[in-house]
């Protein structure tokens, strides 16, 4: 790292600092070694957003397509972060999920998940009513099936733990730093930021809600925009939450995998119920209240927004119903533990997830990378994100490698 008037000189930037900008410094530090490697994170603390605000679920890998980055990643992805939280620390455990089919229109649809499921190689187990109500007692089905490998991890831990090791490798972490304009240069990036521009010889974009704007910055156009999808939950007490033993979901809809109220207690015990997934106002709304007219101009000028609005209004309206009703939402909980108590649920706080929607109004469903010179940016990285983090990671500083063809003055 060479620092002059012109600014601060090193071998990679990466840009944001959930878990997949995390793990991707430790694994370009791993794959480049003595590399100069720095993380710029816009809020105070690491892991502010996505990676502290959501299920802690270490997913198994039945929802995604074959063959699809999403499906091997979380597959790999999940066995590797039980080792890495057991390795460091980390608070995590494999409790098992419970699939289940509470009609019997949903039933061939279960079936499917389970071809699916072990198509990926995900290992599960059939079960009837009775055999269900082994794993949950109180649970509403006719026909299920079990995940022995779905775990939880405290994601936000696993992100304190990569930065430990980020920076006790010689990496550089920098909190309250936000990225502004990328200009390409004869050796690589320069980037502006609020102290001294920094001078890259590659830059990587793992921004997440606002992966395209970094993007944008760096001179890219890429072919979608993010939109933020509140994810609203209810916190489970009092009688309740002794109605749910681990974690207990209802078959998707295979249009919306994200969508779906499910039931989740997790590693502080606590119970909760949801997500409900609303358009946000601001990419950081996290409440009504949140509003940006910055955030709001861009969606609605995004010729996708309309499209998506004009083609899944019907879900969208049911989604949007239950977030102004705390009735509704509770009525979508019972359909899988018929017994919950409405008085024993109560708002809690909500997460926002960053979703990649395309021109056509589609919601882009695998992982995206936008390739640029000398650049790497992560578009889409929605759930299983964090499952996949250091496997995601591990590609990027693969592709990143590749690059650097020649020896800089910072890498032995």
């Amino acid at each position: 790292m060479r620092r002059t008037r012109a600014g601060v000189t090193v071998d990679v930037v990466v840009i944001g600092g959930g878990i997949l900008g995390l793990a991707t410094a430790d694994a370009l530090q791993a794959r480049l070694p003595g590399a100069s490697i720095v993380v710029l994170e816009k809020e105070d603390v690491v892991a502010t957003h996505q990676t502290g605000r959501n299920s802690g679920v270490i997913h198994a890998g039945l929802y995604y397509a074959p063959g699809s980055l999403k499906a091997e990643l979380a597959t790999r992805g999940g066995a590797r972060m039980v080792e890495f939280c057991a390795n460091y620390g980390v608070a995590h455990d494999r409790c098992g999920k419970l699939v289940v089919a509470t009609s019997n229109d949903e039933v061939p649809r279960l079936t499917a998940l389970a071809e699916r499921a072990r198509a990926n190689g995900v290992t599960i187990t059939d079960l009837t009513a009775e055999e269900a109500h082994e794993y949950e007692p109180h649970v509403a089905a006719i026909a299920a099936f079990h995940v022995a490998a779905t775990g939880r991890a405290d994601f936000a831990g696993v992100a304190a733990a990569l930065a430990r090791q980020v920076s006790a490798a010689g990496g550089e972490i920098r909190t309250g730093v936000r990225a502004g304009r990328a200009t390409s240069t004869a050796t690589g990036w320069r980037i502006e930021t609020d102290g001294l521009p920094l001078n890259a010889r590659f830059l990587v974009g793992c921004a997440g809600l606002h992966a395209d704007r970094v993007a944008r910055a760096a001179g890219q156009r890429p072919d979608a925009r993010i939109l933020p999808f509140r994810g609203e939950y209810l916190d489970v007490t009092g009688p309740s939450a002794d109605l749910v033993r681990g974690l207990v979901y209802p078959v998707p809809d295979p249009r919306f995998p994200f969508l779906g109220v499910h039931l989740t207690r997790g590693l502080d015990d606590h119970v909760h119920a949801g997500p409900n997934a609303v358009l946000a106002m601001a990419r950081e709304g996290y409440r009504w209240s949140n509003t940006s007219i910055r955030d709001l101009l861009g969606a609605v000028a995004w010729p996708g927004t309309t499209r998506l609005i004009g083609r899944y209004w019907r879900p969208g309206l049911e989604e949007l119903l239950r977030s102004l009703s705390r009735r509704r939402f509770v009525s979508a909980a019972r359909r899988l533990i018929p017994d919950l108590d409405r008085a024993d649920l109560r708002r809690a706080p909500a997460g926002v997830r960053a979703q990649a929607v395309d021109r056509r109004g589609s919601l882009l469903d695998d992982f995206a990378l936008v390739d640029g010179d000398r650049s790497l940016h992560v578009l889409n990285a929605p759930s299983p994100a964090a499952t996949a983090s250091l496997e995601i990671g591990a590609l990027i500083a693969d592709q990143v490698a590749e690059s650097f063809t020649g020896p800089a003055s910072s890498i032995g």
